[in-house]
């Protein structure tokens, strides 16, 4: 497979264009993401099942099994999936068209050849089409140049995330992406309880979703876009907060959805900014402000002078 050349951090990636590509490729996270979720210990609002962004994709780091540690990368440059484990095994398979039942049949080969004995729960989550893995044919799509902007985009939004985390002190989450919903995101957190979610997601058992927004939060991310919808990045605060919808954030392109109860800012208004970076930053800083002070958080003590 021929490598990926990186174009810009903020290429164009309109929603409609890779469709079927994405579709796929979120059911194939999905199936790593598991492999995760079934070897690791269980952290709290599900911190263990995530992976992360890499210099070559992502990855689900370091996971434990009968003989050590093994991980499982997406290498979305050479477009090839890699198994590796401490005993020196690594194995991989090419990224290219090819349906998600063929997919997942190869995937859990490249496991048993490793001597990673895990059980997957083989149905997809968070979305409305759960064929189980092992029988759904008509996702099969693999756009190389539509993966690598996809994951041009990431890179930089990565950079982003993690520069926003650092000015947090308090508890936070990882800046890491959840394969159920296929978003990047991060969490800070006042310290104090929240109450029950009322759940209702999609295919998403209710005390799943209890555990992650069992406690008082600010979260914010990108979306990559679907379901008609375009990419943007988010921002929203749980418990909700209404008086959201007249607060004064930036930059000028983004809004609040009441529909939703989250901020916006569209990818394309941002990566359009004379400073892609900073109207980012700016919508992290000023829709978390915006929540933090009117749940009354203890700023002073939660955030990095």
């Amino acid at each position: 497979m021929s490598v990926s050349s990186a174009t810009s951090p903020w290429p164009a990636l309109p929603a409609d264009a890779w469709t079927a590509t994405r579709e796929t490729l979120h059911r194939w996270t999905q199936i790593v993401g598991k492999t995760r979720l079934a070897l690791s210990p269980m952290l709290n609002h599900w911190w263990q099942v995530p992976l992360y962004v890499t210099p070559r994709g992502l990855s689900t780091g370091p996971m434990p099994y009968a003989a050590g540690s093994c991980e499982v990368v997406f290498d979305f440059r050479q477009h090839t999936l890699r198994v590796h484990t401490c005993a020196g095994r690594s194995l991989e398979m090419e990224l290219y068209p090819r349906s998600v039942a063929d997919f997942y049949r190869h995937y859990r080969a490249l496991l048993r050849e490793a001597g990673i004995a895990v059980r997957l729960w083989p149905v997809p989550v968070e979305v409305e089409d759960v064929t189980p893995f092992a029988e759904d044919q008509h996702h099969n799509a693999y756009d190389a140049a539509a993966v690598g902007r996809f994951w041009d985009v990431m890179l930089s939004v990565d950079r982003l995330l993690h520069e926003f985390r650092a000015r947090f002190t308090g508890k936070c989450s990882p800046v890491h992406f959840f394969w159920g919903s296929f978003d990047m995101a991060v969490t800070r957190f006042s310290g104090r309880p929240a109450p029950p979610h009322p759940g209702g997601l999609p295919h998403l058992a209710d005390w799943v979703t209890r555990e992650s927004y069992s406690a008082e939060q600010i979260a914010a991310g990108w979306w990559p876009g679907g379901n008609g919808q375009e990419a943007a990045f988010y921002s929203y605060a749980y418990p909700g907060l209404p008086e959201l919808a007249t607060a004064k954030i930036q930059p000028a392109e983004a809004f609040y959805s009441s529909e939703m109860g989250e901020f916006f800012l569209p990818y394309e208004a941002a990566r359009m900014a004379t400073d892609p970076q900073q109207a980012v930053l700016d919508f992290l800083q000023s829709t978390y402000a915006a929540a933090a002070d009117l749940a009354h958080w203890d700023r002073a003590a939660l955030e990095r002078p």
